[in-house]
């Protein structure tokens, strides 16, 4: 346990400043241009992170909105209800995660329009002769074909929004205080845990996206509409009544935070 706990606590260190939240997006946009100006100028030598079929990508990246669904609806609904008490408030901020299915779910349409609407067969990879029979992505891929079009990185995009909104949600631990000795704190110790290590691969697979994958405008959009999807909730619309809102705070905290106002 004591092990856990230790963990738990370069973790939360780690991730729960104020400092992160704020620097985290200007990050992630420096990692994505570093990244994709080193493939363009120096282009790293393959290893088992470029290979798409490895164990991080097949297992978390592919369904990495799952993993953040299903562990932040219990790291919510217990941190939240420890620290309220009240059932409405925390079924209205577990909305949140509709709200965020929903970005996945219009962004992910979104950027299958595109490449199929930008997209043409072609027989091979070198993209020099066209088949013109196939007229989307899954008959060009049945008749053996190469599908080619403007592909958005969705990796880029769910990485980056799937992080900042761990982040965000994980800031209620400064409002936080349990006891060691009940299973409450057990729970909410290992969820930290899973989050904070789940956010420390989508970090890593990020870079990995930025340096081996992708064009760089494929990458600049797909980092841009999940900068937009964590703005547009956390950072304008949760800040409104009539939102999901944002993490509880403390009473004092809140009325500092007025004072501050006046």
């Amino acid at each position: 346990m004591d092990h856990l706990e230790r963990c738990a606590w370069l973790l939360k260190g780690t991730l729960v400043r104020a400092a992160v939240r704020r620097y985290l997006p200007w990050a992630l946009v420096a990692f994505m241009l570093t990244g994709s100006l080193l493939k363009e100028l120096s282009p790293l030598p393959e290893s088992y992170l470029s290979n798409k079929r490895n164990v991080l990508n097949v297992y978390f990246v592919k369904v990495a909105w799952a993993w953040t669904f299903c562990l932040l609806l219990p790291f919510i609904a217990l941190t939240n209800y420890h620290l309220t008490g009240r059932t409405g408030l925390v079924l209205r901020r577990l909305s949140t995660l509709l709200v965020g299915t929903a970005i996945w779910y219009a962004c992910t349409s979104l950027f299958s329009s595109i490449e199929h609407y930008t997209g043409s067969c072609y027989h091979s990879p070198a993209l020099e002769v066209v088949r013109r029979e196939p007229r989307s992505k899954q008959q060009c891929h049945g008749e053996g074909g190469f599908w080619h079009g403007f592909d958005i990185s969705g990796h880029s995009f769910l990485l980056t929004y799937c992080a900042l909104m761990i982040v965000e949600e994980m800031a209620v631990l400064h409002e936080l205080k349990t006891d060691r000795s009940h299973c409450l704190h057990t729970a909410i110790t290992t969820l930290v845990i899973a989050l904070g290590t789940l956010t420390l691969v989508w970090l890593l697979m990020f870079l990995c996206t930025a340096v081996y994958f992708h064009d760089l405008s494929q990458k600049v959009f797909g980092t841009l509409f999940g900068l937009l999807g964590w703005y547009g909730t956390y950072g304008c619309w949760y800040l409104k009544s009539f939102s999901p809102g944002l993490p509880p705070q403390s009473c004092s905290l809140n009325l500092k935070q007025d004072s501050y106002k006046k």
